[in-house]
């Protein structure tokens, strides 16, 4: 992941403006791999997408629909889950556990909350691997189901990118 983590002048100024993850100002004029790099809060998950070789794609035109697993939530695996991840021969297994979180588009929680209500209170998305989200309104909670059954609570959502959207979510979500 090649990014920038100086802030300009202008970023320092308008730093007050924008939503702040991991303390850190989410500009909406960087992309979802430039913003997830300032924040304290996914180091892990910056480490996986590095590992998996995703950088570029995630720092492509998209839009992409991200729910980004906090450091908190990786630490809630089985222990030595991340580190075998992370090891070379099992990249695609890696591959297949970051894209499950990727969706294609620009999901605003608006959105996610009014296709959910015009299903019956879920709405069924596809992810970039091919595996199934459901988002589930609780309101006023959005919840992200997984194909294991794990559920993800949206903590933070519409941390816009130049490429798309950031939700904050509390747990790593699984693909069978």
């Amino acid at each position: 992941m090649s990014g920038d983590s100086e802030m300009s002048e202008d970023d320092m100024a308008m730093e007050g403006d924008f939503p702040m993850v991991g303390g850190a100002a989410m500009l909406p004029t960087r992309n979802i791999v430039e913003n997830a790099m300032n924040s304290a809060d996914h180091t892990t998950l910056v480490a996986a997408v590095q590992a998996a070789g995703l950088a570029e794609t995630l720092q492509g035109e998209g839009p992409f629909t991200v729910f980004a697993p906090t450091n908190a939530a990786f630490e809630n695996l089985p222990e030595g889950t991340v580190d075998t991840l992370l090891m070379e021969e099992n990249r695609d297994q890696l591959v297949k556990v970051l894209t499950a979180h990727v969706v294609p588009g620009n999901l605003s929680a608006d959105d996610l909350a009014s296709r959910a209500r015009a299903h019956g209170g879920r709405y069924n998305m596809e992810t970039v691997s091919g595996d199934a989200l459901t988002a589930v309104l609780r309101s006023p909670y959005i919840y992200i189901f997984d194909e294991s059954g794990g559920a993800a609570l949206v903590t933070q959502s519409d941390v816009n990118q130049s490429n798309g959207v950031i939700h904050v979510v509390d747990d790593v979500l699984l693909p069978r």
